[in-house]
């Protein structure tokens, strides 16, 4: 990356790990030196602010409608809020996995953030990238081995690393520098997510059209009397899934396994919440007394299928694809189809836009969503003729697979792209590249990266 880059001509040891060989005309110094804690209470009139690795320090009305949440009023006494200004930084309980965040904002931060104020000469627009830069990160991340979930990182911390010093025109072009080029990067990410988000549309659009409606555009069609369903194909059958099923719909053990190191895979949710069912993810593993025990009220079979019954992933369904031998939690539900009935068409169904709204619909809440084992008996679904079913998931597993295709290609893409990001702004922020005589070109700045 860095090759399309000039060096500095002259580089010296700057004696700190984490920046290595820096320009010889930069110096480093305690950050001390270069910001202060900020101590001041909130003012009157302050809006609260939240700071996230995802947004930066923002409005917290603002954060909760990104993140889809009830605005929840926190203030509980002028003596725990604290004030910070624009061009503040926020170190949080998370700073240690993602950096500083920058304050774009006047207003005030819980407690439980540290506020820091740059001193003067000092370019926030710099160390905005600095202070989530790799190398910065992992420095900070060293002033602690005890750091861990729910233990936040304090002012103490920021001040044991050591930051460049640094001609503040020096400071601004590199800000400059980095702008551009990362609204380039940026800019590619962002349409290679778009392609990313259109394959999976078309693909569901795909499935749920060739599940309700089959593949012959001229096949005489019938209301299904399902509502959500609408019509399928006058030759098909519309039932209930118990009607389809070898054995009644089942789960797993509603009782905590005592986890071994070695054994029988245990799957729960998250090992089917991809689509798949993941043995990289299972839930840990159990004796095989203990399964030959569970086992008595179902072992899993090659084809059966799987859905998750509770939690956020409610709804999403697996097919076991493999004659492993494992065993399975309670929050998934088991779909075993019968001879009549091909598992591979029931489980692209399951998968149907259709099928996943009606999910939707029939779930309830207690503390999380969830759906009974009773209720996906009893939702309906669509049963062509068994040879008109395998010539859907034939033509469905086709377009399927060509999607998959492009769509990792294009993951591959934005992999490679933050990559390229984050060294180069690793590059820049610690010297390893000189972009002082840098202009931005008047071409489009999301003209494609070379």
């Amino acid at each position: 990356m860095t090759e399309r880059y000039r060096s500095y001509s002259e580089a010296a040891d700057s004696g700190v790990r984490w920046l290595g060989a820096i320009p010889a005309h930069w110096e480093v110094i305690q950050s001390r030196r270069l910001f202060e804690q900020r101590k001041e209470r909130m003012r009157p009139g302050d809006e609260q602010l939240t700071a996230s690795q995802k947004y930066g320090v923002i409005p917290q009305s603002e954060f909760m409608q990104l993140e889809d949440q009830k605005v929840m009023q926190v203030f509980t006494g002028a003596d725990i809020l604290k004030h910070v200004e624009p061009n503040d930084f926020v170190i949080s309980m998370r700073s240690f996995q993602g950096g500083l965040e920058w304050c774009g904002h006047s207003g005030c931060v819980s407690s439980a953030y540290v506020g820091i104020t740059p001193a003067k000469h000092v370019q926030a627009g710099f160390f905005k990238y600095l202070f989530k830069s790799s190398p910065y990160i992992q420095a900070l991340q060293s002033t602690s081995n005890l750091v861990r979930d729910g233990q936040a990182l304090r002012f103490q911390n920021f001040a044991q690393v050591p930051l460049p010093l640094i001609p503040a025109s020096e400071q601004t072009q590199i800000a400059k520098f980095l702008d551009y080029e990362t609204a380039k990067i940026d800019a590619l990410i962002e349409k290679q997510q778009q392609l990313i988000a259109l394959l999976k549309e078309k693909r569901q659009a795909v499935i749920s059209h060739a599940v309700t409606k089959g593949l012959n555009p001229d096949a005489p069609m019938r209301d299904s009397g399902v509502e959500w369903l609408g019509e399928v194909p006058a030759h098909w059958e519309v039932m209930a899934i118990k009607r389809l099923v070898s054995v009644p719909v089942t789960d797993g053990p509603h009782e905590t396994p005592r986890f071994i190191d070695d054994g029988v895979p245990f799957l729960s949710a998250e090992g089917v919440s991809s689509g798949v069912v993941d043995f990289s993810r299972v839930r840990g593993f159990i004796s095989e007394a203990l399964d030959a025990e569970y086992s008595k009220k179902y072992t899993p079979k090659k084809h059966d299928i799987f859905m998750v019954k509770s939690g956020a992933t409610t709804g999403v369904t697996a097919i076991v694809e493999t004659d492993r031998h494992f065993n399975i939690w309670s929050p998934l539900a088991v779909v075993r189809c019968n001879a009549h009935t091909d598992p591979h068409f029931t489980h692209f169904f399951l998968r149907s836009r259709n099928f996943q709204e009606a999910v939707e619909l029939s779930w309830s809440f207690g503390t999380q969503q969830n759906i009974g084992m009773r209720v996906i008996e009893n939702l309906h679904v669509a049963r062509p003729p068994l040879d008109e079913a395998r010539r859907i998931v034939v033509h469905l597993t086709n377009m399927s697979g060509k999607m998959d295709a492009i769509s990792k290609k294009a993951e591959g893409q934005v992999q490679l792209l933050q990559e390229r990001r984050t060294a180069l702004i690793s590059a820049a922020v610690t010297g390893k590249i000189d972009v002082r005589n840098w202009k931005a070109p008047e071409s489009n700045p999301e003209a494609e990266v070379a």
